[in-house]
C-alpha cells in the first residue's frame, strides 16, 4: 500500500483540493467536448409509410409467460443457480477451450470451480402451453464477470415467450473478464445447452417434456456472443474440435438461423482462417455509435455466409441503426460501452433512448423468428426495405441489406481481378465516361488502428463521375457517365425472367467528388485546375468541407431489339451519403481511433421488372441484354455498388411495397 494519509483521514484542505481538482477536470472535459455532430435525421420523410399489413411482431403474443432456472445447484456466487433451480444439470469439462492464465487461482476461488467442471446455467422464459415450441438461445458477450450479463435479455424472454417461443438466456459470466481466445468455448457452450434441451424434451416429469421443437432452433448472441453463434453453427456440423481433435463433437441439431447483435469477428480463427457459416438464415444489426465494437463486424460474417442449397429457403440481412450503441441491447450494460466512466471518453449525448434501441431489436428479432421457424414470409420485406414499417420503428435512420439463396447473381466482384468480368459466365462489365472505376475491398472506419479488423471482407465496385466539361462555362455537360452490365443473349432466357422478378443490388454513396472531365476538343493531356478536384473517398468532415449535393441516378434495362426503359433510383429508397458518426468526446481521440467519421454501409435496392415494363410497354424482359447504372441525376459524385442480381420476388414484397 502506498504511503500518505488514507481517504478516511484526509484533512479539510486535501478534501477541498480534491473537490476543486475534480470540478476543474469536469469543466475542462466539458470544454474539450466538441459540439454534438449528427447527420440530419430524415426519418420523418423516410419512415412516413406503413404498408406492411401484418401485425407488429414487437407486440406481446397471446401466451402467458412462465419462467424457471436450470443449473448446477451449487453455484457459489449466483444464488438463482444455487437455490432456485427447477432442473439440476451436470457440469462440463471446458479445459481444452478455456485457459484462465495467470488469473486462474483468483478466478477459481471466486467462482468455486475450474474449467474442468463449469456449469450449464440458464434462465428460461417459456409459454404456458402444450407446445412444441421453437427453441431460442441467447448468449451475452464479454463484460465484468461480477456484473452478471445473462439477466439483460429479459425483454426478449418476455416478448418471445408470449409469442410462443422458448427462450433461454445462457450464463457464461464465468468466462468473462480478462480472458482472451475463448470464443470457441462460447459457441461450444451454446451447443451443450441445446443438447440439454434435447434431453429435457424426452425426460419424464421435466418442465419441458414434449414442449421443445428440436427441428426449429435459433441461436442469438451479443458482442462476443455474436461471433460465438457463428462458431456454434460451424461446430454443429463437425465431428471434432478443430484445435484439438481429441475432443469429439456430437451435435448435428436443426439450427435454422443465427442472430448476431453488434458482434465481434475474428477472435476465433481455427487454423488461422475465419469461420464460415453455410445454408442457414442470418440476421445481424449494429449501432453507429457503438463505443466498444466500433465497426460493423457482423458484415464480415454476413459476407462469408454461403448458400449452397436451393431446396430450402434461406436469407441473410444486416441492419445499421444510427445513434444506437453497444450496451443498450442489454438491460444490464446500458449506455456505458467503455465501463462505468464511459462518459469521460465517449460522447453519449447522441444516443437514442435505450427503450427505442430495444424496441427495434424486438421487432427485427421477432420478425426473423417468424420467417425462419414458422415460414411466415409476410415479414420478409422489412429486412430489405425498412421503410415498409416506418411507423413502427423508432425515430432514427436505418440502412438495410438482404440477400436470399434464390438470387441469380450477375456480379459480386469477388471472383478475380478483371474489372470487365461478372460472376455469371458471359457477363461483361463496362464503364462509360467514368472518372473512377475500381473494384476494391471495402474498409471499416477503424482501419487506421493496428490489430483491428480493418476490412469488411467484401469486394465491391467504386464508380465516380463528373458530367461537367472542364472550363469556364460551368453549364457545359458531356453525355451522362454510365456503368454497364452486358448480359449477352442467353442470361435472361435461361433464367426465365418475367413480371415476378426484380433487379437487386446494394449501393451507397461516398463523399468523393471527382473533378470535371477534360475538354474533348483540347489536344493537351495536361489536367486543368478543375480536373484536380477531390477523387478520394471523402475527408474527416471538417468545418471547411463544402456541403455536398444529394446523389441520385437512373437504372436502365435494354432488350435484344434495342428497346430501353429507365427508372429513378431514389424512388426505391433513401440514397444517403455516409452517416456522420462521432463516438469520442474529444476530437483528437476520435481522429486517433478512426480513419473516417463514417462507415460505408451499403443499402439494398430491389426494382421490380414490371416498373421497367410500365415505363416502356414494348420492353421484352425475356430478352434483356444490358443493365445500366446511368449517372444522369447528379452532375458529380461517387458510389459503391455490390451484389447485382436478379431475384424472384416473394408475394410478400408485392403486398408490402412502398409505392413510387
Amino acid at each position: 500500500m502506498r504511503g500518505g494519509p488514507s481517504v478516511g483521514h484526509m484533512d479539510k484542505t486535501s478534501r477541498f483540493r480534491g473537490r476543486f481538482a475534480s470540478t476543474t477536470l469536469t469543466l475542462l472535459a466539458a470544454a474539450c467536448a466538441p459540439a454534438l455532430k449528427l447527420t440530419p435525421n430524415d426519418a420523418p420523410v423516410v419512415l412516413q409509410h406503413q404498408v406492411l399489413e401484418a401485425a407488429d411482431p414487437g407486440q406481446p403474443g397471446s401466451y402467458d409467460v412462465l419462467t424457471l432456472y436450470y443449473g448446477s445447484g451449487t453455484d457459489k456466487n449466483r444464488p438463482e443457480y444455487r437455490d432456485s433451480v427447477a432442473v439440476t444439470t451436470e457440469t462440463v469439462d471446458a479445459s481444452k477451450m478455456v485457459s484462465l492464465g495467470p488469473s486462474a487461482d483468483e478466478r477459481n476461488d471466486y467462482w468455486g470451480f475450474t474449467p474442468k467442471d463449469m456449469p450449464l446455467n440458464a434462465r428460461v422464459w417459456y409459454p404456458d402451453g402444450d407446445g412444441p415450441f421453437p427453441l431460442v438461445l441467447v448468449v451475452h458477450g464479454n463484460h465484468n464477470e461480477k456484473d452478471f450479463s445473462d439477466p439483460g435479455y429479459d425483454y426478449f424472454g418476455e416478448l418471445l415467450a408470449s409469442r410462443g417461443y422458448i427462450l433461454a438466456s445462457i450464463d457464461e459470466n464465468f468466462i468473462n473478464g480478462g480472458i482472451r481466445g475463448e470464443n470457441d468455448a462460447r459457441g461450444w457452450f451454446l451447443l451443450k445447452h441445446v443438447q440439454l434441451f434435447d434431453g429435457f424434451n424426452d425426460e419424464d416429469g421435466n418442465p419441458f417434456e414434449g414442449k421443445v421443437d428440436m427441428s426449429n432452433i435459433v441461436l442469438m448472441g451479443h458482442s462476443r456472443g455474436g461471433e460465438a453463434v457463428a462458431n456454434a453453427a460451424a461446430f454443429n456440423n463437425l465431428k471434432h474440435y478443430p484445435d484439438d481433435a481429441s475432443l469429439g463433437f456430437d451435435f448435428g441439431y436443426d439450427i435454422k438461423g443465427i442472430v448476431s447483435i453488434a458482434p465481434v469477428d475474428g477472435q476465433y480463427l481455427p487454423t488461422g482462417r475465419p469461420v464460415v457459416v453455410e445454408d442457414m438464415s442470418y440476421l445481424t444489426f449494429h449501432g453507429s455509435h457503438d463505443g466498444d465494437v466500433t465497426s460493423f463486424h457482423g458484415l464480415r460474417i454476413y459476407d462469408r455466409l454461403k448458400f449452397n442449397q436451393t431446396d430450402d429457403f434461406h436469407f441473410k440481412s444486416a441492419v445499421y441503426v444510427y445513434r444506437a450503441n453497444h450496451g443498450q441491447w442489454n438491460t444490464v450494460w446500458g449506455s456505458h460501452d467503455g465501463g462505468p466512466r464511459s462518459g469521460r471518453s465517449l460522447d453519449l449525448r447522441g444516443l437514442i433512448p435505450q427503450e427505442d434501441q430495444r424496441r427495434f431489436a424486438e421487432i427485427y428479432v421477432s420478425a426473423f423468428l417468424e420467417v425462419v421457424t414458422r415460414d411466415n414470409r409476410e415479414y420478409l420485406p422489412i429486412f430489405r426495405d425498412h421503410r415498409v414499417i416506418g411507423q413502427w420503428l423508432p425515430n432514427t435512420m436505418y440502412i438495410t441489406r438482404m440477400e436470399t439463396n434464390a438470387d441469380r447473381v450477375l456480379a459480386t466482384f469477388e471472383e478475380d481481378i478483371d474489372v470487365t468480368t461478372g460472376t455469371e459466365a458471359g457477363i461483361v462489365l463496362r464503364g462509360d465516361s467514368l472518372a473512377t472505376w475500381a473494384e476494391e475491398n471495402l474498409k471499416l472506419r477503424s482501419s487506421n488502428r493496428s490489430g483491428t479488423s480493418a476490412s469488411q471482407d467484401n469486394q465491391a465496385v467504386r464508380l465516380g463521375w463528373n458530367n461537367r466539361i472542364s472550363g469556364p462555362d460551368t453549364t457545359r455537360m458531356g453525355p451522362p457517365a454510365a456503368y454497364v452490365l452486358e448480359l449477352g443473349n442467353r442470361v435472361a432466357a435461361r433464367w426465365a425472367l418475367g413480371r415476378g422478378h426484380s433487379i437487386n443490388f446494394q449501393l451507397g454513396p461516398t463523399n468523393g467528388m471527382p473533378g470535371p472531365r477534360k475538354d474533348p476538343t483540347l489536344a493537351t493531356t495536361e489536367p486543368s485546375d478543375d480536373d484536380r478536384g477531390s477523387r478520394g473517398g471523402g475527408s474527416r468532415g471538417g468545418e471547411e468541407d463544402d456541403e455536398k449535393p444529394p446523389v441520385d441516378l437512373s437504372v436502365e434495362l435494354e432488350d435484344a431489339a434495342g428497346r430501353t426503359a429507365k427508372v429513378t433510383l431514389s424512388e426505391y429508397g433513401a440514397i444517403r451519403r455516409p452517416l456522420e458518426t462521432y463516438v469520442m468526446r474529444r476530437g483528437d481521440q476520435e481522429a486517433q481511433r478512426f480513419a473516417d467519421n463514417w462507415d460505408l454501409i451499403l443499402q439494398s435496392f430491389a426494382i421490380p421488372l414490371t416498373d421497367f415494363m410500365d415505363a416502356n410497354a414494348d420492353l421484352d424482359v425475356r430478352q434483356l441484354t444490358a443493365v445500366r447504372f446511368v449517372f444522369d441525376k447528379a452532375t458529380a459524385g461517387e458510389v459503391v455498388i455490390d451484389q447485382i442480381a436478379f431475384a424472384e420476388l416473394d408475394p410478400a414484397f408485392w403486398s408490402a411495397r412502398v409505392e413510387r
